[in-house]
């Protein structure tokens, strides 16, 4: 059997199905005449239900780096007309164009940082291991990156074509988490001198073979799929976009409004579990220190202690929300001095 085959997806026929849909609805609670951003558009899963809960009369500030998915929201948010704009934008570039809709904050925020199914599911934009399509990864199809001392306006193709052994290992070891990194990174820069890795086949069929064979039969899934999730946040620059996110969304945030962050990825969830907690601290010095020095007041309620994740109704009709979690915060007036 092939390992690579699947039937052919077209942008036009990918389906997604939106995780921890209904959580992520009743954390942000839409209204009428509410304005809310949604940095990552996808195919208006999400946002097309806030809009219906508001009665069509919420307003949206939709985003998306892939022009593809804007495409599909746009016709899925037509009946509502210019209560939705949307803008081709990465999203932690949001500040744009919630200035160029003259909206100083919003009422809630929404990030969905998982790939699509229209990014895993259509082969030819080469994020899937599934197929044999072309090396390419990139969101917005012209993503222009840093990876070690060069700089390339940069596809997974020239992430395994161009990147030393090093870069690679730690690439595969930080972002994919994988014990084998210096394995598949060695038979990466192996196969490449042989010829060029052009295509996603390729380059699962190298991970395949550099994996012992004792880990092969005991993976649960392909033993390329870190490595490509690796390669995909690198090219996309994924945890950068989530760090300049999260140090521009809370002055962006009305009082009361909340923000709602689904993630992936332990790495990830780890950067807004982190956030979160700073934010919603009031005191953040050193233990070891007998009195507070720092002056910090809470400015956001946690209302996730632990964060939300599917139930085994939803995994059973969407498998690949296995590793979703929905953390959520709520902005809190500024501190006020004379009520301390």
């Amino acid at each position: 059997m092939d390992r690579h085959a699947a039937s052919p997806v077209t942008a036009a026929s990918a389906k997604h199905v939106s995780v921890l849909l209904e959580e992520v609805l009743d954390a942000l609670a839409p209204r009428e005449g509410g304005r809310y951003l949604d940095g990552t558009l996808g195919l208006a899963g999400h946002s097309a239900t806030l809009m219906e809960r508001a009665g069509g009369k919420a307003f949206l500030c939709g985003l998306d780096r892939d022009p593809q998915a804007l495409e599909r929201a746009a016709e899925r948010l037509a009946p509502y007309g210019e209560h939705c704009r949307l803008f081709s934008s990465e999203y932690a570039s949001f500040e744009g164009a919630l200035d160029a809709l003259n909206w100083p904050v919003v009422d809630g925020a929404l990030l969905d940082i998982g790939v699509s199914s229209l990014q895993l599911d259509v082969s030819d934009r080469g994020f899937s291991l599934h197929g044999d399509a072309p090396l390419d990864m990139r969101m917005d199809m012209g993503t222009f990156r840093h990876v070690g001392r060069e700089a390339w306006m940069e596809s997974a193709r020239t992430v395994v074509n161009m990147a030393d052994v090093n870069t690679l290992r730690q690439l595969i070891e930080s972002y994919g988490e994988d014990p084998q990194a210096a394995r598949i990174a060695r038979a990466i820069v192996d196969a490449r001198q042989e010829k060029p890795i052009e295509t996603t086949g390729q380059l699962a069929d190298i991970v395949w073979n550099a994996y012992p064979a004792k880990w092969r039969a005991q993976a649960r899934n392909h033993p390329a799929t870190r490595t490509f999730q690796a390669i995909r946040m690198v090219v996309n620059d994924e945890l950068g976009q989530l760090e300049r996110f999260l140090d521009a969304i809370l002055p962006r945030l009305a009082v009361g409004g909340r923000l709602a962050i689904i993630t992936f990825h332990s790495l990830e969830d780890r950067i807004v579990k982190q956030r979160f907690r700073q934010w919603s601290t009031d005191c953040i010095c050193p233990p070891h220190l007998p009195r507070c020095v720092c002056g910090h007041h809470a400015e956001v309620k946690l209302l996730t202690k632990k964060p939300i994740v599917p139930g085994k109704d939803e995994l059973c009709l969407n498998p690949r929300s296995g590793s979703a979690k929905l953390r959520v915060i709520e902005k809190l007036p500024p501190f006020c001095k004379e009520m301390s």
